[in-house]
This record gives C-alpha cells, structure tokens and sequence, in this order.
C-alpha cells in the first residue's frame, strides 16, 4: 500500500498525511522529548551479558531523526556530526528503521550521519508479502532470527485508523513476536480526533474505521492490556510523558527470545 500524500506546487499540504507521515514532523515533535525520558545507559541495563551487536527495529521512522537521536542517546554519543561510526561504545547496535513513505525515507537516507550503523528502508509493515521476507532477509545478515528492541513512536493511531481494531491488534502481535523488547508511545485518543478533523477540513475522506473503532478511551492502557494480556509481554517501565502528553512505555517479551544472542 502505497502511502497517498497531497502534493502541490507549494509543498504538501498541512495535515494532507493520512497514514501519519508528515514532513518535518520533528519540528513539532522534537526527539529530545522523547529520548530525554530515557535514562542514559539503558542498552547495558536491558542487555548486560550481550557480546554481539545488538539489532534494532523502529518501525514508522519518518525522516529519521528521531530514530538518529535514539541511536546516539542509546549509545551515549554526544556530537554525530563529531563522532565516527561507535567502534569503541560499551554496546554495538544495528538499528533498521522503516517507513511506508518513500519520500520520507529517501530524505533519512540522504541525512543519516550513521549509514553503517542506521539502516532505512521503504516498507509498508502491514504489507506481509513485503514485511515478512525483507525482515528476513535483515535478520539472516546476522544469524538471527529478531530484534533486541523495537521502538514504536507515535505510530500506533495511524495503524489503527488506517487498519481498524483487528489491524492494531495483529501489528502489536507482530512486534511482540519480532522483538525482546518493545518501546511503545501511543498516541492518546484526542488525536485520534484531530486526525479526523484535519482531514474533514481538508475535504478528504474520513478514516475508514474511525468510527468503528471499539478499542478507545485511554489508549495507553488499552495498548498495555494487549501486549500483556494478549501478546505475552511484561510492562517493564513507563519513562513518563512528553510535553503533549505521550507516555513512554518499555515492555519485555515473556517468550523465549534471547538477549543480545540467538
């Protein structure tokens, strides 16, 4: 599925993103609000006996700085534009990050400050003719068969509006069963309205399932009750909130995936 995006002789138009993939998003939502929640040597905390590089999954990356911004925070590297390729950090880590607009990833590619590091690529994950052999296709580069930590920012509501109930509940089963661990920021319900609302005033279509949806309400518990209940997953922490109200949550695989090894 291809992801539509209005484009006119001024640029994309404001809101004209229906699946989420808004350019210059980061301008609005800032990475350091989300990676200043996390605390500084998390990879040696989750992973401490891990030996070979660790893989990592982010899944709706956008044009990538916030995925560039995790990589260093989770590194500790302080200046990329300093820094070359992380030989000597206590913790190597592969980190594939995906997006369902092509535009958008061929600007994270242009930027990226750590190519041999940060990988990106154009993929619409609810697509599993495309996901499943690309993914493992990246998994047997490194003898694995899943990621140590998948990152979901802000990607939640745009799976559910676009995918219904039931597309949500299979896209957190797939991350549960593809990673070890899980970092999740869903998007609180008022956004599930503005979303609609941007597109009304735009004179597009609503969502298709927008008001069909049945999960609702407190999407921050509905998303833990799933993974925990439904996705055999632990909630390990919640890091708090960004300033617009965003909470961070890091959840761990309760099944037999291996930390930093397979």
């Amino acid at each position: 599925m291809a992801a539509p995006m209005s484009r006119g002789r001024r640029g994309p138009e404001p809101g004209a993103a229906p699946y989420g993939n808004f350019p210059n998003y980061s301008r609005f939502h800032p990475p350091e609000g989300r990676v200043s929640l996390l605390p500084q040597g998390l990879l040696c905390s989750l992973f401490p006996a891990a030996t070979r590089p660790l893989l990592g999954l982010d899944v709706g990356c956008n044009s990538g700085e916030l995925s560039v911004a995790l990589y260093q925070h989770l590194l500790g590297l302080q200046d990329s534009n300093s820094s070359p390729e992380p030989a000597g950090a206590r913790k190597e880590l592969k980190l594939l990050c995906c997006d369902i607009d092509p535009e958008l990833i061929q600007k994270a590619q242009q930027s990226s400050p750590f190519p041999a590091s940060i990988s990106f690529a154009n993929l619409d994950f609810m697509d599993s003719g495309a996901r499943e052999p690309f993914l493992s296709s990246y998994l047997e580069r490194f003898g694995r068969s899943s990621f140590d930590i998948g990152f979901c920012m802000s990607v939640t509501m745009w799976i559910h509006l676009n995918h219904g109930d039931r597309g949500l509940l299979e896209f957190l089963a797939l991350l549960a069963s593809l990673c070890t661990f899980l970092l999740v920021e869903p998007q609180p319900w008022r956004c599930y309205r503005a979303a609609a609302r941007r597109l009304r005033r735009l004179g597009r279509d609503d969502f298709e399932h927008f008001r069909s949806l049945q999960i609702n309400g407190n999407m921050a518990e509905s998303i833990t009750r799933i993974l925990t209940q439904e996705c055999a997953m632990e909630l390990v922490c919640c890091f708090g909130s960004t300033s617009w109200d965003r909470s961070l949550l890091l959840f761990k695989s309760t099944s037999a995936h291996p930390e930093g090894s397979d």
